[in-house]
């Protein structure tokens, strides 16, 4: 079963822009551009998984990332077309800039 997620013309700048606004949610966004699709709990973020969890949430409900279900276990990736397509070169400008660690 896959976690429910914003629509393409459902998905705002400015709850984008304040979803990216963490350096938490920074690092993801990097390493999911990266990596590719990664299972949840493979991103040490020094962060405990309550705080984890949270953040993830804050991108998928923000239409930055999608995730899908395999048994009991979540695999996140970045909607980098979708974002490509409604905000053609804001991706690739915040993945240029560097991330705080």
């Amino acid at each position: 079963m896959d976690v429910a997620e914003p629509d393409l013309g459902e998905i705002s700048l400015p709850t984008l822009m304040q979803a990216l606004g963490d350096p938490v949610r920074l690092r993801i966004l990097h390493a999911l551009a990266a990596d590719g699709e990664r299972q949840c709990g493979s991103l040490d973020l020094g962060v405990t998984k309550a705080t984890r969890s949270h953040h993830f949430k804050v991108l998928r409900e923000a239409g930055v990332t999608h995730t899908r279900s395999e048994g009991t276990r979540r695999y996140v990736s970045l909607r980098r077309d979708d974002l490509d397509e409604r905000f053609p070169g804001l991706l690739d400008a915040l993945l240029a800039a560097p991330v705080a660690r």
